[in-house]
C-alpha cells in the first residue's frame, strides 16, 4: 500500500486521519502527526499480553472492559464538542480500560478511559513520560502506569482532585501493584509481567 504524503506542520482532526488507509501507525497530538514506531519488540508484547490477560481476567464479571494497540482513543477539546472534526487529539495506548460503555463506539473509546498502561520502548519513552503523560492528566484519565521493561519497574500515577497526576509509587522486584480504580481488589504480581 502506498505511503501518504502528510505535511507533518499542518494541523488535522479526527475526521483527516480515518481518511489515511496506509500501513502506517500515527497519532494526533492536539492536531499534530505523531508518527508510531515500528512493530513493539517481542518483549514489550509480552508484557503487554500479560498485563491484558490479568486485568481481562479479573473484568470477566464486571462492566469494564480492557483494551490494545492500536485501538483508538479520542479527547475532545470541549466535553459538548464531539464531532470528528472537532477533535484533535488521537492516541493508541499499549492498554487502556473503559467502565463506562457510553464511551465505546465502533471507533474506539470517546473521552477519557479510567485507566491507561503505556510501555516504554527506548524511542518512544519522552512521548509516554512527558507528552501522554500530559495528554492523559489534562483528559481527566484517572490512573496512569508507565512500565519500563529495561528497569523492570513501573511507575503508578493517580489524578487528584485538583486534576494533577500524583506519583503513588516506583513499584519492582516481587511487588504486587494494587489496581487503584478498582480500588487494589486486582494486584498485579510484577515477577509475572516481567518474567520472560
Amino acid at each position: 500500500m502506498e505511503t501518504l504524503n502528510l505535511d507533518l506542520n499542518k494541523r488535522y482532526s479526527f475526521a483527516d486521519y480515518l481518511t489515511w488507509f496506509d500501513d502506517i501507525r500515527r497519532e494526533l497530538y492536539n492536531g499534530f502527526i505523531k508518527m508510531m514506531t515500528p512493530s513493539p519488540s517481542i518483549s514489550h508484547q509480552r508484557i503487554s499480553g500479560k498485563l491484558s490477560r490479568a486485568v481481562g481476567n479479573f473484568l470477566v464479571t464486571k462492566k469494564c472492559e480492557v483494551f490494545y494497540a492500536p485501538s483508538d482513543v479520542r479527547f475532545p477539546d470541549k466535553t459538548d464538542e464531539k464531532s470528528d472534526k472537532k477533535i484533535y487529539t488521537v492516541v493508541q495506548p499499549d492498554l487502556y480500560i473503559v467502565c463506562d460503555p457510553k464511551k465505546l463506539d465502533k471507533k474506539g473509546c470517546l473521552g477519557a478511559p479510567d485507566m491507561i498502561i503505556e510501555i516504554v520502548s527506548p524511542k518512544n519513552a519522552k512521548r509516554d513520560v512527558v507528552d501522554k503523560f500530559n495528554i492523559y492528566q489534562n483528559s481527566g484519565v484517572k490512573e496512569y502506569w508507565i512500565v519500563n521493561p529495561n528497569d523492570k519497574n513501573v511507575n503508578v500515577f493517580i489524578l487528584d482532585n485538583a486534576g494533577k497526576y500524583q506519583l503513588v509509587s516506583i513499584y519492582a522486584g516481587d511487588q504486587k501493584i494494587p489496581v487503584n480504580i478498582f480500588e487494589g481488589k486486582l494486584k498485579i504480581n510484577l515477577t509475572e509481567i516481567f518474567e520472560d
